[in-house]
């Protein structure tokens, strides 16, 4: 977990240096943030997740292992869209991913079939996530077999990764993490996960197949999006002092990630509209939503898997260093995606730059704190 943390970050990192400079391929840049870092950190969190989620056994080191081949795979991608490789290596890549996603579904679902008793509903949001991750690569086949239809296709592998698998997946752990983030009970998660898991399903399908196909049905799409991330930001609002939200360092980025969220799907109305271009509107989903929901992810769970038992001195020494300074990230991060939607490209980039470097300090600085210290 902590080695695929540290390549996530390093190829996260990298991309925005990139992009920042202008260096590579956007192509190539977006992938290596997206297929080498976030593809491989959501396997390894399924893999984590699922087994508390599920009151099974740990995985076997086949599955631990996913990380390590998505994040191979995922870099072949990035060296055949820079031009380093043939072309045809991003399609064999995304058949490997395709593979390794059927795998690690076929996984989760045997896991909750082996539960005794019913299983935490979040476990469906990781099965969706990977589904859509599936049908999200065949959209990349799909291009090589109908070229005619390639920019539908496009669009749809698109808009089911940043909203399929990485939105079912974020939102699938949200109700749970951020409660965990404040050392707080919250009886109603279960409930807002069994109850939302098919209108957000279902609204991914309708914005993801409307932008491909038909611009009007995405909206539809969007609106319950929206309205779904808005009714878990009043839900913890109901059960949470506001004050004790923004104070700790983790929950302010994960609240963060809520609302880039939501800003995304207002940049992506305003895409379709055509009052906005497409790139600003990706790098906002990055900045605003992805980078704070990661940031705020790791504060709270690299000290966990670093220090994995009862709770330590060592851990909390590490989680106090990482969650240091996250309500000034999460400002950043968030201002960098308005920055990119208004089309302020070298603020956006400045502003997201300075965001990951203090983040990538704050890492460097938990990490030197030893076992010893427990």
């Amino acid at each position: 977990m902590l080695t695929t943390a540290a390549l996530t970050l390093l190829a996260l990192l990298a991309a925005a240096l990139l992009a920042a400079s202008g260096a590579g391929t956007p192509a190539a840049v977006a992938h290596l943030a997206f297929a080498v870092g976030i593809v491989p950190l959501i396997f390894a969190a399924i893999s984590h997740f699922v087994p508390v989620l599920t009151r099974t056994g740990e995985p076997s080191a086949a599955i631990r292992r996913l990380p390590v081949f998505a994040q191979l795979s995922g870099l072949t991608v990035v060296l055949a869209l820079q031009g380093w490789l043939p072309y045809f290596a991003v399609h064999a890549a995304a058949t490997v991913d395709l593979v390794l996603a059927a795998i690690l579904l076929r996984w989760v679902v045997a896991r909750a079939g082996a539960t005794l008793g019913r299983p935490h509903p979040g476990w469906r949001w990781y099965a969706g996530a990977l589904a859509l991750l599936g049908a999200a690569l065949a959209a990349i086949l799909a291009m090589a077999l109908w070229p005619g239809q390639w920019a539908g296709w496009r669009l749809l592998h698109l808009h089911l990764n940043t909203l399929g698998l990485v939105g079912l997946a974020a939102f699938g752990t949200l109700p749970v993490l951020l409660p965990t983030a404040l050392g707080q009970p919250e009886p109603e998660a279960a409930g807002w996960l069994k109850r939302r898991f098919w209108p957000m399903l279902l609204a991914v399908l309708l914005l993801a197949g409307g932008a491909a196909f038909f611009w009007p049905v995405s909206l539809a799409g969007a609106a319950i999006l929206l309205v779904l991330a808005l009714g878990l930001v009043a839900q913890w609002l109901r059960r949470f002092r506001p004050a004790s939200l923004f104070a700790d360092g983790a929950s302010c980025a994960l609240l963060a990630a809520v609302a880039g969220w939501c800003l995304c799907l207002l940049g992506g109305a305003l895409h379709g509209a055509g009052l906005v271009p497409a790139r600003p509107t990706l790098a906002a989903w990055a900045a605003a939503f992805l980078l704070p929901l990661v940031s705020g992810a790791l504060s709270q769970l690299l000290p966990v898997w670093r220090f994995p038992g009862p709770r330590t001195p060592a851990r909390d020494a590490m989680r106090a260093v990482l969650v240091a300074g996250g309500a000034w990230r999460a400002a950043l991060f968030l201002l960098a995606g308005l920055a990119f939607i208004a089309d302020l490209t070298t603020a956006g980039a400045a502003l997201l730059t300075t965001a990951m470097l203090l983040f990538a300090f704050s890492l460097l600085r938990a990490m030197r704190i030893l076992r010893s210290t427990r």
